[in-house]
């Protein structure tokens, strides 16, 4: 007995201590790499493929399960849930610390379920809860709800973005989420396809400084505290040039065109610490997406130097076996995937259960997987989750939609709207002139204002554009001819008594557009899923502007779209014309504000508007050649410019200087010009920098943007505006696509658009 006892006491200490060491993950004095090594060293395989499988929330399944059909399960982008796996059994696999991720978990309440499920596991490691949070939270009943990514990047101001992403991100961690699934960096530029709402546009140096703006907001640097979530910069790559502008249809670029145009905004996604990266719907030179080894691994890793995950998009795993046809089975697409370089799957047990069967086989290496959950994990130990799992189900009361976030929505929305036309200065409206004001339109008196990846939000925290004028302009008498939210059928009648009520009043605004609403999904006509081939004016709008304007009434009319619109006529025949995008949940108060004065319209257009359909490709930064002869019939040229919009004010540009004419490729060159306010409104203009190369080995755009400021002018106030063109600025690839400078002139313009009669040149020489 005795000897037991000596024997005992000597292997205590060591028993102790191994116990402390297996503990050492849950040690947040640790460094997380320590952390993530102690935790992995310990996972079962069955485990750490778990950390590698997403699922959609429980609640979500149950929803699905009644209202989805088999078709809509597997071509759908809305609804799922596992026929073979019921919300018990996914509870069970859950508990048993089998899932590592959940989407589409829309309360706290769930989302600490779901916590309390995965902490009954034997290693105790909470799952990390994704939403597509893309401008607001806005799959949340309640959210705060701010204008889509194309009314943003239209602000051309990344301090506001970051602070509503800031907002965001609070409001999602307080009913319990932690990624979001933006900022989309893809590239606009074909019109007919969905999704252009919800990019920041037609420019590489636009969509990369919001990109930058909305990770920053988000992820507030380390994305460490309990008021950051992480982001995901999507969709890599190319998913905005659709060969026919469907959705996820081959995108087909030469390398350069990739380099120089596509990739950028994911190098600066990068470059800023972006937690994760979404691969794309489509093919790119034949090959998947999500089998490119050459995208996920020589460009995202080697070559751009991405630390973070890589998470697959909505079910795009399986679909390079049903879909491309590059793998005969399921198992053959999930190992094409893995061992290209993805790390979490989205969405299903399918893959969970092929993974292992492909590492049991010995066709994916158990290095493979540590290697991905090894991301996972630190992403989780950084985003301290294992100290803090649970969401404050109380804090979404003071969280959601508070007063500040109202606010900060309604001066994006304010920033966010274009004037394209004011024939007369009919705008802003003189409210003791009109006192008899008709609002009608299908998207007049609607949620069709807060735009694609939100849910219906209740009616007392949306402002829609009728709301908005009543309460702007009390004094004034608004007549309502209201229609129906869905524009592919409307009512000839609502037609012909709009036309009757527009005689009894002294002017119209006409509010037209798209319906991007996500749960109406069968009848929208814009955001994911819905291309177009044409992009006029859907079903009896036209014809209602027409015989509205027939009437000879002075007409103001509103656009509530989140794809450009070929409305040529109204142009041409209306006299005023506002692009609102989709302005969110005040969205309607900031387009009341500025038909009637009490704002000054300051957006710009972030993407070239057409005035065809047959216009597509059509964008600001083309090559020459692209247009030297003209189309035979119609006019050739864009209805409207990239950059452009229109003041109250009148803003001139003159003496733009460089500190010198001429450097060599090593030097920075300052440029100044001044910007007068000769309005009688104060008001915001955006300065655009455009460089263009003149003579180059390879053949260059006509004028790239290079920078802009915003900036804010009193009447009668001058600013000098400076700005710093750096070697980077000046740089491309060569004939040999090598990246640098060529010597050579150069040609700067600075203005308020992209149109050359809104520019002053001057030129610089690189020796």
């Amino acid at each position: 007995m005795k000897y037991i006892y000596i024997l005992f006491t000597l292997l205590f200490p060591l028993m102790l201590s191994c116990n402390e060491d297996k503990n050492l993950y849950k040690d947040a004095g640790q460094p997380v790499d320590k952390r993530v090594e102690n935790l992995l060293a310990q996972m079962t395989l069955e485990e750490k493929v778990g950390q590698m499988s997403q699922y959609v929330g429980l609640q979500h399944m149950k929803d699905a399960m009644s209202k989805a059909s088999p078709e809509e399960l597997k071509s759908g982008h809305a609804q799922a849930f596992y026929p073979d796996y019921s919300p018990a059994k996914i509870e069970e696999m859950t508990k048993q610390g089998l899932i590592g991720s959940f989407l589409h978990v829309v309360t706290a309440e769930e989302a600490n379920y779901l916590q309390s499920l995965a902490l009954q596991g034997r290693l105790q490691i909470p799952v990390i809860i994704g939403i597509d949070a893309v401008h607001g939270n806005g799959l949340v009943r309640g959210s705060t709800i701010y204008p889509t990514c194309i009314g943003q990047a239209s602000t051309f101001n990344p301090a506001l973005v970051e602070q509503m992403s800031k907002e965001t991100a609070l409001e999602m961690r307080a009913t319990g989420s932690h990624w979001t699934f933006t900022p989309n960096l893809e590239i606009a530029r074909d019109a007919r396809w969905g999704r252009v709402g919800e990019t920041f546009g037609e420019d590489t140096y636009l969509v990369s400084a919001m990109g930058v703006a909305t990770i920053k907001g988000l992820q507030g640097g380390d994305f460490s505290g309990i008021d950051n979530v992480i982001a995901c910069a999507k969709h890599f790559v190319g998913g905005s040039q659709p060969v026919n502008g469907i959705n996820g249809a081959p995108f087909d670029a030469s390398e350069r065109t990739l380099r120089e145009i596509f990739l950028p905004p994911f190098k600066a996604a990068i470059d800023a610490g972006v937690a994760t990266v979404m691969t794309a719907h489509n093919e790119v030179d034949g090959i998947p997406a999500h089998g490119s080894k050459y995208l996920m691994e020589d460009l995202l890793r080697k070559e751009m130097k991405f630390q973070g995950f890589i998470v697959s998009d909505w079910l795009d795993v399986k679909r390079m076996h049903d879909y491309h046809k590059v793998a005969e089975t399921l198992n053959d697409a999930f190992f094409l995937s893995v061992d290209a370089g993805m790390d979490m799957n989205m969405h299903g047990p399918d893959f969970y259960f092929g993974v292992l069967q492909l590492v049991k086989d010995g066709k994916i290496s158990k290095e493979r997987i540590d290697e991905a959950v090894r991301k996972i994990l630190k992403v989780k130990f950084q985003l301290g989750l294992f100290e803090r799992p649970y969401a404050d189900e109380k804090a979404a009361e003071q969280v959601v939609f508070s007063t500040a976030h109202q606010q900060t929505a309604l001066e994006v929305a304010r920033q966010s709207v274009v004037l394209l036309k004011n024939e007369n200065k009919i705008l802003p409206l003189d409210s003791k002139k009109y006192k008899n004001i008709l609002v009608t339109g299908p998207n007049a008196n609607n949620q069709t204002i807060l735009g694609d990846w939100t849910f219906e939000q209740p009616e007392e925290n949306v402002t829609t554009i009728y709301e908005g004028l009543q309460k702007i302009r009390p004094d004034v008498n608004f007549s309502l001819c209201e229609f129906d939210w869905n524009i592919r059928k409307m009512d000839p009648k609502q037609v012909d008594k709009a036309v009757a009520m527009a005689k009894s009043n002294d002017l119209a605004i006409i509010v037209v557009g798209e319906n991007s609403m996500r749960y109406h999904w069968n009848e929208k006509t814009c955001g994911e899923n819905s291309d177009r081939y044409d992009l006029n004016l859907f079903g009896l709008q036209q014809e209602l502007v027409e015989r509205i304007h027939k009437t000879g009434m002075p007409t103001v009319v509103v656009l509530v779209n989140g794809r450009p619109l070929t409305t040529e006529w109204i142009a041409d025949n209306i006299p005023a014309l506002i692009e609102a995008w989709e302005p969110g949940s005040l969205g309607g108060q900031a387009v009341a504000e500025i038909i009637f004065g009490d704002v000054n319209p300051s957006g710009k257009l972030a993407v070239t508007i057409p005035r065809h359909s047959g216009q597509i490709q059509t964008y600001y930064n083309h090559k020459f050649t692209s247009k030297w002869f003209r189309y035979a019939t119609g006019n050739s040229a864009p209805l409207y410019e990239f950059g452009y919009g229109l003041s109250y004010s009148d803003f001139k540009f003159e003496d733009v200087k460089l500190s010198k004419n001429e450097i060599n490729k090593t030097e920075p060159v300052e440029l100044t010009v001044k910007v007068t306010n000769a309005g009688e409104m104060a008001g915001d203009e955006v300065v655009q920098l455009y460089i263009t190369d003149e003579f180059s080995s390879a053949t260059r755009p006509v004028k790239e943007l290079k920078d802009f400021q915003r900036i804010s002018l009193q009447p009668g106030e001058i600013k000098e505006v400076k700005f710093t063109i750096t070697p980077e600025k000046l740089s491309y690839y060569d004939a040999q696509m090598k990246y640098g400078i060529e010597t050579g002139e150069f040609t700067i313009r600075v203005g308020s658009s992209s149109r050359n009669n809104d520019l002053i040149n001057t030129q610089l020489t690189v020796k």
